[in-house]
């Protein structure tokens, strides 16, 4: 794939200085600084939908390919030699944390995933140990440094995490559901029973991010995956003290991006988080939210991933629809509203990385 010729390519001929690579054209974006386009990446781009992740799946179960730091690393580059993404996400899953605590999981023979205990009281609470969370993600950290050195500065590494919030819902409810209303209930009936769950698991995924940084990711994502579920007023005591909480632990070493589906209610609050980088879902304008928050906050989204499901014409069009919204706002990172859907076809993204690359 090759870009089209733009302003900034143009100007660093004229100084001699090479155009921004991937890597620093992602890292720039996330500061608000300026770049000759959007970079690109997408969320769940490594896996399901690609051929190459289907064949290994055949021979390995999902948490083999988590916990094996060969294997992960396999999957993450698997979409950057197809597509050459600004950024690679570490391939593993958000609910690491809760195994490392002591609260494993498996996957359901009916579908989706159970967890061997459900947190209900302040007794699970109390079996939850994060004192060997490091030991028990070493795969992480091992993972990211061979990534690290396989993408040899040319493409950012991004680590990432659940929320509190999101994981306490799979804790609380024992694994997936279909209404995921315990840890609300929990929240409303028993609040200083869910702070002292919440106040466990942002440490631990505080701690989980800045061992990350230090094996080498350059930008996390935290997924606030359920947040959306959360009424307006209950949302602060929920989720959003959380994450603010992790972000002032993490500081300001590396770029934060805090994706909160369905929360369209707290632009400004989501900024408070000290947030470098706020994720936006495919249910509102982009352009709608860029006057919502500062202008040194990034907006990373925000294409509807079922138009990966239609035809190279149809992303295409919506691809140049935000891209040309967008024109203009520093601090653009192009991504889906969501995840990549398993059935994507591999041309309509390619259609969305060429329709970004075109961008002059």
């Amino acid at each position: 794939m090759t870009e089209s010729p733009n302003r900034a390519s143009t100007a660093a001929a004229t100084t001699g200085a090479p155009p921004p690579g991937n890597r620093e054209r992602f890292l720039a974006a996330c500061r608000c600084q300026p770049v000759d386009r959007p970079p690109v990446w997408l969320m769940r781009q490594a896996g399901r939908c690609l051929p190459e992740y289907r064949a290994l799946k055949e021979q390995h179960t999902f948490l083999e390919l988590v916990q094996t730091p060969e294997l992960a690393v396999e999957v993450t580059l698997q979409p950057i030699r197809r597509f050459d993404f600004d950024a690679a996400i570490l391939f593993s899953d958000i609910l690491v944390i809760a195994e490392a605590l002591g609260q494993k999981y498996h996957f359901r023979e009916t579908g989706g995933i159970g967890m061997d205990f459900a947190v209900r009281s302040a007794a699970d609470i109390a079996r939850l140990d994060d004192a060997a969370l490091p030991e028990r993600l070493s795969y992480v950290w091992e993972a990211l440094r061979r990534l690290k050195q396989a993408l040899a500065g040319r493409t950012a590494l991004i680590g990432f995490a659940g929320s509190p919030w999101t994981l306490a819902n799979f804790m609380i409810e024992g694994g997936s559901s279909p209404a995921f209303d315990q840890a609300l209930a929990m929240v409303r009936n028993e609040p200083d029973l869910y702070a002292r769950l919440a106040e466990k698991l942002a440490r631990a995924v505080a701690r989980h991010l800045r061992l990350q940084i230090e094996a080498g990711a350059e930008a996390v994502q935290i997924f606030d995956t359920l947040g959306g579920q959360v009424p307006a007023e209950l949302f602060e005591a929920a989720s959003g003290k959380w994450l603010r909480a992790i972000v002032a632990e993490l500081g300001n070493r590396v770029p934060v991006i805090v994706f909160a589906k369905g929360v369209h209610h707290a632009w400004p609050a989501l900024a408070g988080t000290g947030a470098t980088v706020l994720g936006v879902d495919h249910a509102v304008r982009l352009r709608d939210v860029s006057g919502q928050v500062p202008a040194n906050v990034a907006l990373q989204g925000n294409l509807d991933p079922t138009l990966l499901l239609t035809d190279p014409e149809q992303v295409t069009a919506a691809t140049r629809a935000i891209r040309d919204e967008m024109r203009g706002r520093p601090g653009h990172i192009f991504n889906l509203g969501h995840g990549v859907p398993p059935a994507a076809g591999l041309e309509n993204i390619a259609a969305l990385v060429d329709t970004v690359r075109a961008q002059s």
